[in-house]
């Protein structure tokens, strides 16, 4: 990638089994929920964009938690991409992709994970130089045999399934060799975050981590 920093997918997609996939409606829950996150081990977060606070959430967490790897997901175009990269976001995500956006990936100065669903727009990311894609809807696009299925001719693209992800299924996405993470909302549910136990959130992240590992 063009890019100049030296952060890039395959750091994001290697820094842990679960990603979890954020809805904060409130700035003032932003660190809480992320130091509970890296408080059970996971230090990968993806902030969507589908609040009208999320880019001052994304801002806030650049600023006061320089290790967590914060990402803005929902990013959809050339402009919402530049957003993300000036509000702080170390990394973007897609769920699927345009020409205009993969050619503003490439030029970006954080990397970008297009979103996929199928082979057409598989082939379209690699011959854009992208091989490390999200998989979006997982398990409404064929879930876990639909990825087993797309590993036989593309054994370089590696993915992060995202929609439908729980506890019950994450651990045989993970099993699979062209899954390196997962993306999921179980982890910071809309009652915990409203109801504010933020030590529910790491208890979840925890539980998480611990049985990927084994």
């Amino acid at each position: 990638m063009m890019n100049n920093w030296t952060l890039t997918s395959a750091d994001i997609f290697s820094q842990g089994p679960v990603v979890p996939v954020l809805v904060i409606e409130k700035v003032e829950d932003a660190l809480p929920i992320a130091e509970a996150l890296i408080k059970g081990g996971i230090n990968v977060l993806e902030v969507t964009l589908r609040t009208a606070a999320a880019m001052d959430v994304i801002a806030t967490i650049a600023k006061h938690l320089p290790e967590a790897y914060i990402g803005a997901g929902t990013v959809t175009n050339r402009e919402q991409l530049k957003a993300v990269t000036d509000a702080g976001a170390k990394f973007a995500i897609s769920p699927g992709l345009t020409a205009d956006l993969l050619d503003a990936g490439m030029k970006g100065s954080i990397p970008l994970i297009p979103g996929i669903s199928n082979i057409s727009d598989l082939m379209k990311a690699n011959d854009a130089g992208y091989d490390h894609l999200k998989f979006f809807p997982a398990e409404a696009a064929g879930g876990v045999k639909a990825l087993k299925s797309i590993g036989g001719p593309f054994p370089n693209t590696v993915f992060c399934p995202t929609g439908g992800i729980s506890p019950s299924n994450y651990l045989e996405y993970l099993a699979l060799p062209n899954v390196k993470c997962v993306g999921g909302s179980w982890l910071a549910p809309n009652d915990v975050i409203e109801e504010k136990r933020w030590s529910s959130i790491t208890e979840l992240a925890s539980k998480a981590v611990a049985q990927a590992a084994l």
